[in-house]
């Protein structure tokens, strides 16, 4: 199963709502996963810039 979110483990607690829901959905989700975080600059972020100069 590949899970993709645009926001940190930390923010899920406040958007679920119900700490022991969050919690529990979290444990089933994070134990034994391979987490990859990126970062840097957004791609499409970069492709929009990318257009406008080439406009």
């Amino acid at each position: 199963m590949i899970v993709t979110s645009q926001i940190p483990i930390k923010g899920w607690y406040e958007i679920i709502g119900e700490k022991t829901i969050a919690d529990a959905i979290l444990d089933r989700l994070i134990h034994q996963a391979h987490r990859i975080e990126l970062t840097g600059e957004s791609m499409r972020r970069k492709r929009s810039s990318f257009k406008k100069e080439n406009d």
